[in-house]
């Protein structure tokens, strides 16, 4: 917006979250009993208060034993609106269960099937959930259900699950389904009564199972369940969305076309307001912070300017549940109308419905289900019979688990903010990452500074260049820090081809209009390259420096930018022009470089990877057991080959941090066979390129042809630099926005505080590298990494996912413990 006309109020900086008292949920009530002031105060104190799900840490690292819950039993039911990625939980959760001893049952069609009993509640195998992962909706079927509203339904439910034995439920479902779960949960001692007294069950029975303990996890596409970060199926939804919008920016811009793209989002507007980030939105309508009345005349002004500054096309996100701030319903036709009515522009309208919920889930889907079935199984066997029900939620990076009906409480205030109009409040329950987005976002789309910026007065010349291999999300992070820079008043230079080009003095001024559009392709506009400085070089790159004035410098890049960045940091004693900030946002699709659990790019990369194991798995399809090696790339790092084995539902992954001998080889030729021998037909290893130097990817063909005696084939994938390809996902291009917004922010307050008319920063505190700790972003200086890097092969000391490996072994039946094998994450400022 231009921020000189902003109608909205700038949002307050507060995250009050989780539980409500009696105030919250009849506020209007209680302000006309207290008087207006002492009900703000009470709000006040209300947000302070309502910081206070604690989450509890997960096993997940933990040593779990094989075997540790045998003759228990646990049943997974999923209900309400598939979302995709359920699949994922339900094979996480089946196996699992069997690992640990478990008799697992399917309920299938949801409460329904849970009331109707009879086949719809059937045991499950270990080959029950074969070859499901890569699938959408769920294979156990979902339906809503009347009747177990009732308690005459519920009655019917728990006589169906009793004379089964099973008093553990993983329900994986939206907050409906999740507090149907809990009303059920509560009711279970009345409904055990009601059927002895019917004579239904005797008292044995029902002493032997007195309660019923559940698990909740979360499956909505919307995102709209506060509690966690990410629920079951909103990755995949925002690539279906962001795959159709570049699809239509093709077609606009060939004909100067506005697109309305109506995404789904009736109560929450994650999906929209992350879309509009990810393709470069002009405008997006949300029902957590709705535009004023007048929103026609603002919108209209908004895309005449940008037509002005010679833009082809304009995109508008309008979310089904679009309202302005008076309550009236914004929809996709009615924005059409206004602007082809109004400005005269050819303008359609595009409603992605349903298809927002269809096609294979993303990796990010299939390894968040594989992650929080497994915990499910784990917090329930771990339960008591004083024990509250829980949903297990992802918090930055770990797993936890969150009590259930606090969290529905909190999501329910959020639509209670809104019927009350009290947007602030909304926005801040839908909690710190929501929050950060509409703050970028609104920051992207204003189109003039306001005069009270980061500069101070000053104008500054900041520069960005990329480094290394090409990752997705490199251009979002340069479209970023180019329009933030811009707003704030600096002039803003594109180093091409990384040092060469510095070296060179090929340095471009980038204006408004140059990133248009930036934000949807993959590799680097600007050129990079993998050299670093050098003893020869480092004079040349401090003489453009200088010649071109630069004050500050963002490198956005792999394991090289952070190590060109600590080589420069060292020689600033010797060249005062290297005595400005500088900050590195890792950009690489290895993610191997030091202080960032997660590299910008490494989201896109797994998910071509699971992507071209889905099609080698297709291609197996009535082949007679075969095996397939798939080799990844990531150098000395195995977080490719590891992740994309989860996500794919490989059966190992051979990675360099973890040694493996020859026998360990001929031991999963052991695995294949006896896996074979009871019908699988493929099996699928995963191997990191740079695993062992001697077992190679063609030694381990030969080594399993040598074994098998006949019993499979074998055949190799090298999938390449096909990994480095393709268009970012919206997760890599929301990350690359916000992260370069952190640092642009990071930079110009550091060029503000040292400004003297002359480079004064040599200190470790302004050359850092800018990384994801658990749910927090860091700045944390690359002379302290530098202790904690494995220069030689190039890899961080200590990396969180490797505890990702035992569970990786569990769920493909390898006979495996559940082993700690990383540090906890620590924390430092939120994103």
């Amino acid at each position: 917006m231009d921020t000189e006309k902003n109608p909205w109020p700038p949002l307050v900086h507060e995250y009050p979250i989780d539980h409500q008292d009696d105030f919250v949920q009849h506020g209007d009530e209680a302000a006309d009993e207290i008087g207006p002031l002492e009900a703000v105060r009470i709000r006040e104190r209300q947000a302070k208060r309502m910081d206070s799900i604690i989450p509890v840490m997960g096993r997940e690292g933990a040593n779990i034993q094989l075997n540790l819950y045998r003759g228990r039993t646990v049943a997974v039911f999923t209900s309400g609106g598939d979302s995709q990625g359920m699949n994922s939980a339900v094979r996480s959760v089946v196996r699992m269960g069997i690992y640990l001893g478990c008799r697992v049952y399917f309920i299938n069609e949801g409460y329904q099937g849970m009331v109707d009993g009879g086949e719809h509640i059937a045991e499950a195998t270990w080959n029950s959930v074969s070859d499901i992962i890569q699938k959408g909706g769920t294979i156990i079927g979902s339906a809503r259900c009347a009747d177990f509203r009732e308690r005459e339904g519920r009655k019917k439910a728990a006589y169906n699950l009793i004379s089964r034995g099973i008093t553990n439920l993983v329900c994986i479902g939206g907050d409906g389904s999740l507090t149907g779960a809990n009303t059920f949960r509560k009711d279970w001692p009345g409904l055990l009564e009601e059927l002895i007294k019917d004579g239904t069950i005797s008292q044995e029975l029902a002493d032997q199972h007195p309660n019923i303990q559940i698990v909740g996890l979360v499956g909505s596409i919307d995102n709209d369940f506060c509690g966690t970060d990410m629920t079951i199926g909103t990755d995949t939804a925002l690539q279906r969305i962001i795959e159709a919008v570049d699809a239509v920016v093709s077609t606009a811009q060939s004909h100067q076309r506005a697109f309305v793209v109506e995404v789904m989002g009736r109560h929450c507007g994650y999906l929209a307001l992350v879309a509009a980030l990810a393709s470069e939105a002009d405008f997006c309508f949300i029902p957590e912070w709705p535009p004023p009345s007048n929103w026609r005349d603002i919108l209209c002004q908004k895309l005449s300017v940008m037509r002005g500054e010679g833009q082809r096309l304009n995109i508008i996100i309008v979310a089904e549940g679009a309202i302005d701030r008076d309550g009236t319903a914004i929809s996709a036709d009615m924005v059409k109308d206004v602007v082809s009515k109004t400005l005269k522009y050819d303008t359609r309208v595009t409603v992605l419905g349903h298809v927002q919920r269809g096609g294979h889930p993303s990796a990010f889907d299939r390894i968040l289900g594989c992650r929080m079935g497994a915990e499910a199984v784990l917090a329930l066997m771990e339960m008591t019979p004083e024990s509250e029900p829980c949903v297990i939620s992802i918090d930055g990076n770990s797993m936890v688990r969150v009590p259930l009906m606090q969290c529905v409480e909190r999501t329910q205030a959020v639509q209670k903010a809104m019927n009350e109009k009290d947007w602030e409040t909304a926005v801040r329950l839908r909690g710190r990452s929501f929050q950060r987005n509409l703050d970028t976002y609104r920051l992207l789309t204003k189109l003039h500074p306001e005069k009270d910026n980061l500069s101070g007065g000053h104008h500054f010349n900041v520069a960005v260049m990329n480094v290394g291999a090409p990752a997705g999300g490199m251009n979002a992070a340069v479209r970023s820090f180019t329009r933030i820079s811009l707003y704030h008043r600096c002039t803003v230079w594109g180093i091409n081809d990384s040092f060469e080009g510095l070296m060179k003095g090929k340095l471009t001024e980038l204006k408004w209009s140059t990133v248009t559009n930036w934000v949807m392709h993959g590799g680097s506009f600007l050129g990079t390259q993998k050299q670093l400085p050098t003893a020869e070089t480092i004079p040349k790159i401090a003489e453009t420096l200088k010649k071109f004035n630069i004050q500050a410098l963002l490198l956005v890049g792999g394991f090289e930018a952070y190590h060109s960045t600590l080589i420069l940091s060292q020689h600033r004693d010797k060249f005062p022009e290297l005595q400005i900030p500088m900050c590195v946002i890792p950009c690489t699709i290895s993610n191997n470089v030091p202080g960032t659990v997660l590299s910008l790019g490494s989201d896109t990369a797994v998910n071509e990877i699971c992507s071209q194991i889905d099609k080698i798995k297709q291609s197996a399809t009535g082949t007679k057991r075969r095996v397939f090696i798939i080799e990844t790339m990531g150098g000395y790092c195995g977080y490719l080959a590891t992740v994309s084995a989860i996500g794919s539902g490989a059966d190992n992954a051979y990675i360099f941090e973890e040694d493996f001998t020859v026998e360990d080889i001929i031991e999963d030729v052991r695995v294949i066979t006896q896996k074979m021998e009871k019908g699988v037909q493929r099996y699928l290893i995963v191997r990191n390129e740079c695993a062992n130097k001697n077992y190679t990817t063609e030694f381990v063909q030969q080594l399993f042809a040598e074994e098998s005696h006949g019993e499979f084939s074998t055949r190799i994938n090298v999938l390449g630099h096909a990994q480095q390809g393709g268009s970012p996902t919206p997760f890599d291009r929301n990350m690359g926005t916000k992260l370069a917004a952190r640092a642009t922010e990071h930079l110009m307050t550091l060029m503000k505080q040292q400004f003297d008319g002359k480079n004064s920063a040599n200190t470790p505190d302004t050359a850092v590298l800018l990384g994801l700790n658990g749910r927090r972003v860091v700045f944390t200086p690359v002379a302290e990494l530098a202790e904690e890097t494995d220069f030689t092969h190039r890899l961080p000391n200590q990396q969180w996912w490797l505890k990702l490996r035992p569970l990786l072994r569990i769920l493909a039946k390898h006979a495996d413990t559940y082993m700690t094998e990383a540090l906890e994450d620590s924390e430092g400022e939120g994103i």
